[in-house]
């Protein structure tokens, strides 16, 4: 029922942050904190040592989800269950075992209880790696080390409080090498902690915005209203599309000029991209004024817009950029101006080579040119072409005003 829904408080239990906090997290949760599971059992220190292997697996698995797609191709939830299951299963595969089946564990832990939320082939493939370095005759040699470190090692313990003692001894930081990455891994984990900060942060002060402005009870109203604007203003700064079928005419595909066939591809993206830009602001105004339904596309969309951001679906049309939503409009429209200043007084004397949508398209243009654009007795191969440049000591803007016109050979 809703009021239990508006009087409810919603509680969730994520796994500790860092693989010291996870691995203790484990050992004071059921069943490990049972004295009487965690003792008996008939392979009592190989039983012992496996389960901290399997916990620290755990813990491992865990932590890599902080390295983003360095860590997992998709972030998996593995939680307190997976593990749970797993150990009733070691314990009972353990007790009153001669001999330890470690395909069916590994079978059992890596295919079932873990690897069945596992989607991606190659992340499955590197679980089924890492647990086989926990799961293996060599794991209960005395000292072994654990993933080729120097700080972490298999204990050799017999009571639950003498585990307890050495995990809580262990570093608070772990280095990106045991996890098997590179040290500047570490910035990829930091950036993306920042920048999950800052969304927070965003979301929070967007969220202080409606409220505060929301006293007469039009909460909805102002947002509503500030998004409908900014669709209208980002409309308005909008050119139409380029006629690609007369630009095909008036720049027919030319063996002596590559030029051509780069602004026709040039132009057929950026009109992809404003197609999406214009529907989906469109939409969104609809929707805002209650003539279409809002999609979980154009929400997202709307939620980009509120904090400033590229929405997803324009980015999957658009050229890479990392900037606001203010700049890569300002940037979209010199862009747009560069290609119809083309597209309308004809090809440049100079070019803007990160206006491109596909630069290196134009860069393969310029190296066609040259090569075709030499006698027959002397033809170049393509391959066996590279550029050179010259630095320039004056103002690209004054440099442009004096050479009016485009080189012999190469480009400006």
């Amino acid at each position: 029922p809703q009021t239990i829904l508006q009087n409810g408080v919603k509680m969730t239990n994520e796994p500790p942050k860092g693989l010291k906090s996870n691995l203790l997290g484990s050992y004071v949760s059921s069943p490990i904190n049972d004295h009487t599971f965690f003792s008996e059992n008939s392979n009592g220190e190989k039983w012992r040592k496996l389960l901290y292997g399997l916990c620290f697996f755990h813990a491992l698995i865990q932590e890599r989800r902080d390295f983003g797609p360095l860590g997992w191709n998709i972030p998996y939830g593995f939680n307190q269950s997976d593990l749970m299951i797993s150990i009733r299963q070691l314990h009972m595969f353990l007790d009153g075992s001669k001999k330890i089946p470690y395909q069916a564990l590994l079978y059992l832990t890596g295919e079932c209880n873990y690897g069945g939320r596992v989607t991606d082939d190659r992340d499955r493939r590197l679980l089924r790696s890492l647990l086989q370095e926990f799961y293996n005759s060599d794991f209960l040699e005395p000292g072994h080390r654990i993933m080729s470190s120097l700080k972490y090692y298999v204990p050799d313990k017999n009571s639950y409080e003498e585990y307890l003692e050495f995990i809580r001894a262990l570093p608070l930081s772990t280095s990106p090498e045991l996890y098997g990455f590179h040290e500047n891994a570490e910035i990829t984990k930091a950036l993306k902690e920042t920048n999950e900060v800052w969304d927070s942060l965003l979301q929070m002060v967007d969220s202080t915005e409606m409220t505060t402005s929301s006293k007469d009870g039009e909460e909805d109203t102002s947002t509503d209203a500030r998004i409908q604007r900014i669709a209208q203003d980002i409309l308005s700064k909008l050119p139409r599309n380029f006629d690609t079928e007369f630009a095909q005419v008036k720049f027919p595909v030319s063996y002596e000029n590559s030029m051509n066939t780069v602004l026709i591809q040039e132009l057929t993206r950026f009109n992809r991209l404003l197609t999406v830009i214009r529907s989906s602001l469109n939409s969104i105004i609809k929707a805002l004024k209650g003539e279409v339904l809002l999609s979980e596309r154009l929400e997202k969309a709307y939620d980009s817009l509120i904090l400033g951001r590229i929405p997803e679906m324009w980015k999957e049309k658009s050229y890479p950029s990392l900037k606001s939503l203010g700049d890569y409009i300002q940037d979209l429209s010199e862009r747009l101006h560069f290609f119809n200043k083309w597209f309308e007084e004809g090809q440049p004397t100079s070019y803007w080579i990160s206006g491109f949508f596909f630069a290196h398209g134009f860069l393969t243009g310029t190296l066609q040119n040259f090569a075709r654009g030499h006698d027959t007795s002397e033809k170049v191969s393509i391959d066996m072409i590279s550029f050179d440049f010259e630095i320039l000591n004056q103002d690209p803007d004054q440099f442009i005003r004096i050479n009016d016109e485009s080189p012999d050979n190469g480009a400006y």
